[in-house]
């Protein structure tokens, strides 16, 4: 069980419990997660990949679409069944660059699953904006 699981069985408890939200989030923002890529990037397009873009795996599921995130390279090579491509990105970056309408599933096929969906994942992005603008306050 990683801290990220606690803390996502805690606020399972209490959904409403600001001090259980605040501990997860933090938790989910500066922790730092596998993403399983997709092989063809590198042949879609060689030089994306020289340039080190990638293509993340997107799941549709229901009608929406699902960037897959893992907290442990073992979750991913167990939800893959193989050892599959990924890249590792901080929780803070994914809440930054991820625009609606994507989804994000979290630990899937693990009793520690979590789906976040746009809003959600939007109220991150902002948080992260404004800790990023308090720290150039603070520099500048």
């Amino acid at each position: 069980m990683t801290e990220l699981d606690k803390a996502l069985t805690v606020l399972r408890q209490d959904m409403t419990d600001a001090k259980s939200q605040s501990a997860f989030y933090d938790l989910f923002l500066n922790a730092t997660f596998y993403v399983p890529i997709l092989d063809e990037a590198a042949e879609v397009e060689d030089n994306a990949a020289q340039k080190g873009e990638v293509l993340p795996l997107v799941i549709e599921a229901e009608g929406n679409d699902y960037l897959m995130l893992f907290d442990t390279k073992e979750r991913l090579q167990e939800w893959t069944q193989a050892d599959a491509r990924y890249v590792e990105v901080p929780g803070y970056v994914l809440a930054a660059t991820t625009m609606p309408p994507l989804h994000w599933a979290l630990n899937a096929g693990t009793e520690y699953s979590k789906q976040f969906l746009p809003d959600e994942i939007a109220w991150l992005r902002d948080v992260v904006e404004r800790c990023n603008a308090a720290a150039a306050k603070q520099q500048g």
